[in-house]
């Protein structure tokens, strides 16, 4: 099933894949907050606000840049040290080719806080698709990570526990060739989008807007390998190491997934989703499942804000934060 996070725009977003899949090009303009960091194959860009640890890490679903989450970092940041980035090919990083192999991203990740002098072990927040980053970053590394709050995360079997229909429209949506927004159409997206942005900073919030705008496809490309290559990776990798890790479910209207699917096959998604999710949290000691009725996939961090912190909370806690 499709698994990006972008914000709701009135241009085709429900293929994993797109047949004229290129490179993102990374914006030119430094980003409006935060700076990047030279690790050596790339610049990544990077916020940090706050001090003392368990440094929190956020890691966005696909489609979705740092800056996204300004708003619960900031509020984070009041307690403990709380960092932003783009994962290469999105956002202010510079452009990689997508899609691209979790093993990739992690080793990305851990070059970057140790450019940037973040140090471990960190709470990861993983978002969707980061959410299966983070996972695999504590598999690869269980050194660095104090805890995992994992936010309505991919799982790598929904795709095969989904309803045969999802499946379908999978297949067929995958050979679809991705069409380009009119001028019209982008407009539209623009007066859409901006009130979900309305919170946000004025200094971000026009960057952050028009860069959606400009890389709808970004989080189509992300999700390319999702269900085959990445979710291998998963599934080879060891297993979690014994930290607290607190998974939240969506099960709320997103406009997103509301488009995509016919309710009686979304009801089934949500429902597989949900099996697998609870499955996910009781595979480690100290696992925890939280449902969240009225929280969409996409923008889960922001509709429940609150759910999200308290979570943050509790995992620093826990770990000595």
């Amino acid at each position: 099933m499709p698994h990006t996070s972008a914000p709701q725009l009135p241009v085709p977003q429900a293929a994993l894949t797109s047949p004229a899949a290129r490179p993102e090009t990374a914006d030119a303009a430094a980003p409006p907050l935060g700076r990047r960091y030279d690790t050596g194959e790339r610049r990544l860009m990077l916020h940090r606000s706050g001090t003392g640890g368990p440094a929190v890490v956020f890691l966005a679903g696909a489609g979705q840049v740092g800056l996204d989450y300004l708003n619960a970092h900031n509020r984070i940041a009041e307690r403990t040290t709380s960092v932003l980035y783009d994962r290469g090919g999105t956002g202010w990083s510079d452009a990689v080719e997508l899609p691209r192999t979790a093993a990739a991203v992690t080793d990305e990740l851990r070059a970057l806080l140790r450019t940037a002098a973040v140090p471990a072990p960190y709470v990861f927040v993983g978002h969707s698709l980061g959410g299966a980053y983070a996972r695999h970053y504590a598999q690869r590394f269980p050194a660095d990570v104090a805890g995992l709050l994992l936010l309505d995360p991919f799982h790598e079997d929904l795709h095969a526990n989904g309803p045969q229909q999802a499946r379908d429209m999978v297949e067929q949506l995958n050979s679809q060739e991705m069409p380009e927004p009119t001028p019209e159409q982008l407009q539209q997206a623009r007066e859409q989008a901006a009130p979900l942005f309305a919170n946000w900073p004025e200094v971000v919030r026009g960057p952050l807007l028009d860069h959606h705008l400009a890389a709808w496809k970004t989080g189509l490309y992300e999700s390319r390998n999702l269900y085959d290559e990445v979710a291998a990776e998963l599934r080879a990798a060891p297993g979690l190491p014994d930290i607290p890790m607190i998974v939240l479910t969506a099960l709320g209207h997103d406009n997103t997934q509301a488009q995509l699917w016919p309710d009686d096959v979304l009801r089934a998604i949500n429902d597989a989703k949900n099996a697998l999710h609870a499955q996910l949290s009781a595979s480690v000691p100290r696992g925890e499942h939280r449902i969240l009725a009225d929280a969409g996939h996409g923008w889960i961090h922001e509709e429940r804000q609150d759910a999200v912190l308290e979570a943050v909370a509790d995992l620093c806690g826990g770990v000595g934060g």
